[in-house]
């Protein structure tokens, strides 16, 4: 116990489940509920579980290294460019706003939140197709990022992080057709796309793509001329319309408008030459190919905590996991290291 006095300050694990029944939705994923882990542990003497987990992945390595993982800009010159991990923490931001708003889970939001995007590989979705090309059975980085949490964030008592099923599923559906099974999940799955909109739009002008009177009129008109405008409209709407429902939505007219705004992206900025030059994005395909070819013909060349699990997960599998979980940086400089021998000295 912590005492200053006569006063206890402490907040103890059992206080702040207790208190998530007084504050939150009755719709809302209680930490005490949880489905549990894969692995049974002591529980933590202050922090809920969801806590604990987000706590977790915020300390994790696979975290630190989103900061130089390719969003959308390849290389991009200037500072204020969105990386993976400026984009994960705006997706955090944006999902607690929301989960406060309705009165659910703000904790297990968050850890989802921070943990959606730890397969992503380098060079972003340009790195995804190339390496699920080569990989037998694929790529998809929201599986990907499962096995991070699962497997590759190694701890000695334990494989991977041994999250609560709640974030496994938030992290892992927070794309495709799955939906998650808690609001706090779908909640992300939403704000993912709400955050990915908005700051690429904001860096394309910054990169002079586009200019804001090319914006279609008609999503500009519902969501807002600004970035501030178009988000703070979009966590409304998301609140209002989700309310005390049983599923998290947006209205018809928000839902239209982001889709609009997503569609124009595709169009004009997602494969615009000055994102994706062509030079560029045929150096992506040959280093990621010849990349995996060399460890998968060399795997004692893979580093030891992927060779000490090749008995169990296989060569292939191992190999995947080494380049899906490199930085744009560290990639390139693995390549030149292996094939360009006289330009890496040079560095």
């Amino acid at each position: 116990m912590i005492y200053t006095g006569k006063n206890t300050i402490m907040l103890s694990r059992k206080q702040s489940e207790e208190r998530e029944y007084e504050i939150l939705s009755e719709k809302a994923t209680k930490a005490a509920e949880s489905k549990g882990r894969q692995i049974p542990e002591e529980k933590c003497e202050f922090r809920t579980d969801f806590q604990r987990d987000r706590d977790r992945i915020i300390h994790s390595k696979a975290l630190r290294r989103l900061m130089h993982k390719t969003q959308v800009f390849i290389a991009p010159e200037g500072d204020h460019y969105r990386t993976r991990l400026t984009h994960t923490l705006e997706v955090a931001q944006i999902s607690r706003s929301i989960a406060r708003g309705l009165r659910l889970n703000e904790d297990l939001s968050e850890a989802i939140a921070m943990g959606h995007d730890l397969g992503h590989t380098p060079f972003g979705h340009n790195g995804e197709s190339v390496l699920s090309e080569v990989h037998e059975g694929g790529f998809k980085h929201n599986e990907q990022s499962l096995r991070v949490v699962d497997v590759l964030e190694q701890h000695a008592k334990r494989p991977g992080m041994n999250l609560c099923e709640e974030v496994r599923d938030g992290i892992v559906n927070h794309t495709g057709p799955n939906r998650p099974f808690t609001l706090e999940g779908q909640i992300v799955k939403i704000s993912d796309r709400i955050a990915y909109v908005n700051h690429d739009i904001d860096d394309a002008l910054r990169g002079k793509i586009i200019s804001k009177n090319e914006l279609p009129a008609d999503c500009v008109k519902v969501l807002g001329g600004s970035t501030k405008d178009r988000i703070n409209t979009l966590v409304s709407d998301m609140i209002a319309t989700s309310d005390d429902k049983d599923e998290i939505r947006q209205s018809p007219e928000c839902e239209k408008a982001m889709s609009g705004l997503r569609s124009y992206l595709f169009e004009n900025v997602y494969y615009h030459p000055k994102v994706k030059k062509e030079a560029d994005l045929d150096r992506i395909k040959r280093l990621i190919e010849e990349l995996y070819k060399y460890f998968l013909s060399d795997p004692d060349k893979l580093p030891s905590e992927y060779r000490e699990l090749i008995d169990k997960w296989g060569i292939s599998e191992m190999v995947k996991d080494h380049i899906a979980g490199m930085t744009d940086r560290y990639a390139i400089d693995c390549y030149e290291k292996l094939f360009i021998p006289g330009r890496y000295i040079m560095h």
